[in-house]
């Protein structure tokens, strides 16, 4: 029986067919899902370039309205005994299910007495951090992301 609400958090920096594998992995478990876009208060630095509405527009070209989502920015507080309060407080709706494949979010949930499900990225393991890079050298990443981050 599918839970009623799910939740999945990254920064998305930028989006890529591996966070779009983990979201239709986490679609088929839950009814709705609630994306977190996390540091969305960050943006124009070598590791968060994206701003937060860039990112939102990635995701929601990606999906194309195809699943039951909504997008809700989620600024950095860098405090993790609050972390999963200012989630809370943040996303405003009762969450069944939480899909991760970051350990440390994967701790603080569970400690919080979330059900946590651990996923794995189920491509190549593709890395924001080498698509930016590869952006700033000017190498092939459109293979990378979706066809709808291209643009």
């Amino acid at each position: 029986m599918k839970k009623k609400v799910g939740f999945i958090i990254g920064r998305f920096q930028p989006f890529h067919k591996g966070h779009e594998d983990l979201i239709h992995y986490a679609s088929k478990k839950v009814k709705y899902l609630i994306i977190g876009v996390g540091s969305s208060d960050q943006h124009h630095t070598i590791d968060n370039p994206f701003t937060v509405k860039e990112r939102i527009d990635m995701i929601n070209h990606t999906l194309e309205n195809k699943l039951n989502y909504t997008v809700i920015p989620i600024p950095d507080i860098n405090n993790y005994a609050k972390w999963v309060n200012h989630v809370e407080e943040t996303v405003k709706q009762k969450v069944d299910l939480v899909f991760t494949g970051n350990k440390i979010v994967q701790e603080l949930f569970q400690k919080s007495g979330y059900k946590v499900v651990k996923i794995k990225e189920t491509r190549s393991y593709v890395s924001g951090a080498a698509i930016r890079d590869m952006i700033s050298k000017d190498e092939p990443w459109k293979e990378l992301v979706p066809k709808g981050v291209e643009k």
